[in-house]
């Protein structure tokens, strides 16, 4: 689903209230040490420092100026976190629940980012002694034991409405919270 919506240029909606990714990031972790506790944690960062506009005659993203200055850092430290290696490895984690805003003063935990801006999600894998001072507020610690990782296919632009028609239909389509817009 992420590379259907990659091949169109994928958007996500970022309201105030913030909202739920669609797709949602969902990854399978192998290699870990089933005995050993991890956190698994998410953020989301820019692409590039630049801020975009949608070409409606070209159906295309163009390169509007310099990027706004960055957000707060947020981290999304998945709900099950910490968990040992065996049970991360035997399960789906789903980021289902992460929500998005552009609202730089919110409080209640969301991933903050600006509008008409790319960003790549990044899926971490924290060993718990390398984890003891994971926050939502601050950067993921970085050495030994913390492994980062992020799929191509996952950068998205940040809208506060759909610009691309073939993103909205593909949005009703597939999101099963969605279905109120289906004919």
């Amino acid at each position: 689903l992420w590379k259907r919506f990659h091949e169109i240029g994928t958007e996500m909606i970022i309201p105030k209230a913030g909202r739920r990714m669609f797709p949602a990031m969902r990854v399978k972790i192998s290699g870990l040490d089933p005995h050993q506790q991890y956190y698994i944690a998410m953020d989301i960062v820019p692409v590039d420092n630049k801020r975009y506009r949608y070409v409606y005659h070209s159906s295309k993203w163009m390169v509007a100026g310099n990027a706004d200055s960055p957000v707060p850092p947020r981290v999304y430290i998945h709900p099950d976190s910490p968990a040992s290696g065996e049970t991360w490895m035997r399960q789906v984690i789903s980021f289902d629940k992460l929500k998005l805003t552009n609202n730089e003063l919110d409080d209640q935990g969301h991933i903050i980012l600006h509008s008409m801006h790319k960003y790549q999600p990044r899926v971490h894998v924290i060993r718990k002694d390398c984890g003891d001072d994971l926050s939502p507020v601050k950067p993921i610690p970085s050495g030994e034991g913390v492994k980062a990782f992020s799929f191509p296919e996952t950068v998205f632009t940040t809208v506060t409405a759909y610009q691309n028609q073939q993103i909205t239909r593909l949005k009703i389509d597939r999101n099963p919270f969605a279905k109120g817009f289906r004919d």
